[in-house]
């Protein structure tokens, strides 16, 4: 990756560009180390913690567009998902050459030593085109995301060397008690926000999820692997002609069992549906791909049972997604949220995952 500056200055340049009118030929041409000129910037997306635009600009050798990715919001907002920050771009910076997932090639990136601002130059995926989380994903398509988080699991599996990393936390109880009560205040605000349009087993199952985070977090420990922790639609870029998934925003990397990626997955992104009648083949396929990439000592009925156990990432990372959101809501964002809960909530009891939790 071009541009080794992950903090500091550098005179009157900048590490890192806040925002489209930084996005200068003089800025991008030292951030890339090649001459760049006449770019123009136009903002993509509706990221909830993060701002993108895709910059277009004349340059003799590389890509011509690239995708910037920055924070948004003001100091307070930032403040609240900086550590979201420090993970994307340590995820493009140190793991992203470790794990066989298909990603962005990063080609610059840069974050403030306070954390509230960075800068991640991006390859361009399109004509990839993002999943619609409210429309849900064809069994296909869940095929090419399944055989894609094997890839990024396989990697780091139970592999002890990723706490090395300064962005990567290690579990706690301390911070498994943290999390159930952060759960517990974002699911009071969801079913508040959402009364009208939930029924009354999705608030039941909503409520009861949250009461276990706490228990649930920190249970089956082994395996572990790095997570892209919200691995769903929105976050999955979809070729047209169904030859591949890459995926992107690595804000919510975490280390955990890796059925939870899997759990959340296929619970919030197929529909109903969809998932009852596929779920037992998906699960196999992706247990077939980490045996396919060398992991060990790992049944396919271990893999189904913490599948059936990491639903409650469905609920959890919703709900907190929704309550703690730094982006302005929107039909789009509420419509996504709702699908999301009513998908996961409904695993949740196919499963009988909360009695497996409380066991």
């Amino acid at each position: 990756m071009t541009g080794e500056p992950l903090s500091g200055s550098d005179g009157a340049w900048s590490p890192v560009a806040d925002g489209p009118e930084e996005f200068t030929a003089a800025w991008l041409s030292r951030a890339l180390g090649r001459n760049v000129s006449a770019v123009a910037a136009e903002r993509i997306g509706t990221g909830q913690t993060g701002a993108t635009y895709r910059l277009s600009f004349d340059s003799a050798e590389g890509p011509r567009t690239l995708i910037a990715k920055v924070a948004a919001g003001d100091a307070s907002e930032r403040r609240r998902v900086r550590n979201g920050y420090r993970s994307e771009v340590g995820f493009y910076r140190d793991i992203a050459s470790t794990v066989d997932v298909a990603t962005p090639r990063c080609w610059y990136g840069a974050i403030t030593d306070d954390s509230l601002a960075f800068t991640l130059l991006l390859d361009d995926l399109s004509p990839r085109v993002a999943g619609v989380q409210a429309v849900g994903c064809t069994i296909a398509q869940a095929h090419l995301a399944v055989a894609n988080l094997a890839a990024l699991h396989a990697g780091r599996w139970n592999d002890e060397s990723i706490f090395d990393l300064s962005f990567v936390a290690r579990p706690t109880p301390a911070g498994a008690e943290f999390l159930g009560s952060a759960v517990t205040a974002a699911t009071d605000t969801f079913v508040e926000r959402f009364a009208a349009d939930l029924e009354e087993a999705d608030v039941a199952t909503l409520g009861s999820a949250a009461a276990l985070i706490a228990q649930w977090h920190p249970a089956r420990p082994e395996p572990f692997t790095v997570l892209h922790g919200d691995y769903r639609l929105d976050n999955l870029m979809f070729d047209p002609g169904g030859a591949d998934v890459v995926a992107v925003d690595w804000q919510t990397l975490a280390v955990g069992p890796p059925a939870r990626d899997l759990a959340y997955f296929l619970g919030t992104s197929l529909t109903i549906g969809d998932r009852r009648a596929a779920e037992r083949e998906l699960v196999a396929e992706y247990h077939a791909a980490l045996v396919d990439r060398g992991v060990t000592g790992y049944a396919v009925d271990q893999c189904f049972d913490d599948y059936r156990l990491g639903q409650l990432q469905g609920p959890m990372i919703t709900t907190m997604g929704c309550a703690y959101a730094t982006g302005e809501r929107s039909a789009a964002a509420d419509a996504m949220f709702l699908a999301m809960a009513t998908r996961s909530c409904a695993a949740i009891r196919d499963l009988d995952t909360l009695a497996e939790v409380a066991r």
